[in-house]
């Protein structure tokens, strides 16, 4: 018999970061307010928690993080002056991402990691389980990830983690699972985890990206979580706790994503994913697909 656990309605998106990979442009402007075509990054993050049922979006912000708060907010004149011209159009999209959800917001005030971003959030979220989505992988709408992770973690209880394989040599730059099959093709229970392992001692190539439900019982343990990493507190130093002893908090499970991923964590990831999202969008995409092959032949035809 399925077990009941309690519905989960609340999203925590760290956004605290320094964007540091991506300066000067990130020197007063939030790395997470870059656009990605004609929307600022953030903004798909808090729609997919909103498409999976989580209108109840905490952002753990930092300073010179303000123009996150009113993107997400009202802006009267900008409204008011595309009324006036008659743009319905761009007044709609103004107006998107101010209805999107119930925004939260708190401060992190010392950089101290993932973990501490995910630690700030306790008072908002309580005692019921929760989701986090981190801002750097963007995941396609018509790949449900954080939708199956939901019915994972409320058909087991516990936590889940999104999971996805990697190249081997690429693995030192995920945290890593080791896992156990289940009888569900796509998900598997996560027996450990280490954070960004040498390819050599790495237990398995499946790595972590960007996407958690988290038991609520995960707070206490990076209370007393210890500096890992980077000299971090690291979310993943605390799951390896639950996944090592499940009478706190209950099985670690993972599901296994081969859908389509955006990687906008660094430059050349950020560049590939606004070319792959523009060519699949149908007010721009049969235009710039014509003129990418016609630019993609021209250089080939150079070299």
């Amino acid at each position: 018999m399925t077990q009941s656990h309690p519905r989960i309605s609340k999203a925590v998106i760290p956004a605290a970061g320094l964007g540091t990979r991506f300066l000067p442009a990130t020197k007063a402007t939030p790395k997470e307010m870059l656009p990605v075509v004609d929307k600022p990054a953030i903004q798909y993050v808090v729609e997919e928690a909103v498409s999976a049922g989580l209108d109840d979006v905490l952002m753990i912000t930092g300073r010179n993080k303000r123009p996150l708060e009113d993107h997400f907010d009202r802006n009267y004149e900008l409204e008011s002056a595309l009324e006036k011209k008659g743009d319905a159009e761009r007044l709609a999209k103004v107006q998107e991402s101010s209805d999107l959800a119930t925004m939260h917001y708190v401060r992190q005030g010392d950089p101290r990691g993932l973990g501490h971003a995910v630690l700030c959030a306790a008072p908002h979220v309580g005692h019921e389980p929760f989701a986090v989505l981190l801002g750097d992988d963007l995941i396609d709408p018509r790949d449900p990830l954080l939708q199956r992770m939901i019915d994972v973690q409320e058909q087991h209880g516990g936590s889940v983690i999104a999971l996805m394989e990697v190249a081997p040599e690429q693995i030192h730059l995920y945290g890593c699972a080791a896992v156990e099959a289940t009888a569900d093709g796509d998900v598997v229970k996560v027996a450990g985890l280490v954070e960004k392992p040498d390819p050599a001692d790495a237990p398995s190539n499946y790595a972590i990206i960007g996407r958690y439900v988290l038991d609520p019982h995960i707070f206490g343990i990076l209370r007393k979580t210890e500096p890992g990493r980077g000299g971090e507190i690291q979310l993943t130093d605390a799951l390896q706790q639950l996944a090592q002893d499940e009478k706190v908090g209950g099985p670690v499970h993972g599901v296994v994503f081969k859908g389509r991923r955006y990687d906008t964590g660094d430059r050349g990831d950020f560049l590939r994913a606004i070319v792959r999202l523009a060519c699949e969008r149908e007010d721009l995409g049969p235009e710039f697909r014509t003129w990418l092959r016609s630019y993609v032949a021209e250089e080939m035809q150079q070299s």
